[in-house]
């Protein structure tokens, strides 16, 4: 298993990164280039002890990788992005 910090760059604040934790229940991060959706799965499991329940990973026009991850009902993302300092 890969190092979880390593696979995590950094959350992202965005005005659509904020609005998808507002109404989707999901968080924005940078991720590693290697980074896959499992791996990305496993290191917000371990570093914000929330379950996930799918992983979108996309490139974006600054050549960023950016995973959009879906955490279950169980979990709100609003929480763990303010411990995160994201909103």
């Amino acid at each position: 298993m890969k190092d979880p910090h390593k696979v995590i760059l950094y959350p992202l604040a965005t005005e659509k990164a904020v609005r998808l934790i507002e109404k989707e229940n999901k968080l924005t991060f940078v991720v590693s280039e290697d980074a896959n959706k499992i791996d990305v799965k496993r290191a917000v499991e371990v570093l914000y002890g929330v379950e996930v329940e799918s992983v979108r990973i996309v490139r974006d026009p600054k050549g960023r990788k950016k995973a959009y991850v879906k955490l279950t009902p169980r979990f709100i993302a609003d929480e763990v992005a303010s411990k995160l300092g994201v909103i």
